[in-house]
């Protein structure tokens, strides 16, 4: 039985995709991005490769283990449900229950049917050993068959928003690596990742990522004039940590980057209402130190700015 793309998109929203709406960013006359090349990779496992023999046994490749440990859930078969519906449900109520060794096979068989929800959230649990021993390969490994295989989704869909952000966690591990694998530090496919994330989905953190590229010149050349545009675009969509690092850019001038301390104390405002206090403490002690060090009449002018926005912002939600 399939499920419906009713039932894709109330998964994806259920397993905690992105909320915001995207659009291209591509500046007019300019041709849309051209995928990267393909990420090199094994096969993920298929559906019923862990019942009742091992994949090595059928001639494929396994996923090598983390270099932190061996990986436990590899050991598990993949559970006899009817349908990826049942497997849904199955999921549900066993993260409900605290069962995460049955939420993640429930996953596990969800994503196998390719569901890009299910693939995706599994790469974020594999990441961060979510109810798993932590495996950043095998993070990889899904967040690399999903941009492999869905590199034309349409931005602003559901499956547009999870691809895009697939390619950002990929621009993450191609910056730093993947230690006792063969995936190594490689600035330039960081790169590659970060841009078509940015400018064909339009996704937030890969501008903001981009941005930080053009700003230290990693996988790029330098360019402070790019790395403000980049960081405005995502700015302009909420993206706290870019509107404080904008605000800032703004303050400070320079590179091509015209000085403006007014806007610029606008954005590190509006980063510091959107940014949490214990992960991103950074924004407030930015925020903090240049409103401590602008002019009484700059510090008005921006706080009068961020009060329009809202109220712009509250007629627009109302609408």
């Amino acid at each position: 039985m399939r499920i419906s793309s009713v039932s894709f998109a109330a998964l994806f929203l259920i397993l905690g995709g992105p909320c915001a709406a995207w659009a291209q960013d591509v500046a007019p006359g300019r041709p849309a991005p051209v995928p990267p090349l393909p990420i090199p990779g094994v096969a993920l496992p298929e559906p019923g490769l862990g019942v009742g023999g091992s994949s090595a046994a059928l001639g494929t490749r396994s996923i090598a283990p983390a270099p932190s440990g061996p990986a436990a859930h590899m050991a598990l078969p993949l559970a006899p449900f009817a349908n990826a519906r049942d497997a849904i449900k199955a999921w549900m109520r066993d993260s409900t229950a605290g069962n995460q060794v049955g939420a993640v096979r429930a996953l596990e068989y969800v994503a196998a049917q390719g569901n890009l929800a299910a693939q995706f959230k599994l790469g974020r649990v594999y990441a961060s050993g979510e109810g798993v021993p932590a495996n950043d390969l095998k993070a990889f490994e899904y967040f690399s068959k999903i941009a492999d295989e869905n590199a034309d989704a349409i931005p602003g869909t559901a499956d547009g928003r999870i691809v895009g952000s697939a390619f950002v966690a990929l621009g993450g591990y191609f910056s730093d690596g993947i230690k006792g694998s063969y995936v190594r530090p490689n600035a330039d496919r960081a790169f590659d990742m970060y841009h078509y994330a940015a400018s064909y989905f339009g996704d937030p953190d890969g501008q903001y990522n981009l941005a930080r590229l053009y700003m230290t010149g990693q996988g790029t050349q330098k360019d402070a004039r790019q790395a403000a545009r980049w960081m405005k675009l995502a700015a302009e969509k909420g993206h706290a940590p870019a509107r404080a690092v904008f605000g800032d850019m703004l303050i400070r001038g320079g590179d091509g980057v015209p000085r403006s301390p007014v806007l610029g104390l606008m954005w590190l405002s509006l980063a510091r209402e959107g940014a949490d206090p214990i992960r991103e403490s950074w924004i407030l002690e930015r925020h903090d130190a240049a409103f401590a060090a602008a002019s009484v009449n700059d510090r008005n002018a921006a706080l009068a700015m961020v009060e329009r926005q809202q109220v712009a912002g509250g007629r627009s939600a109302q609408r």
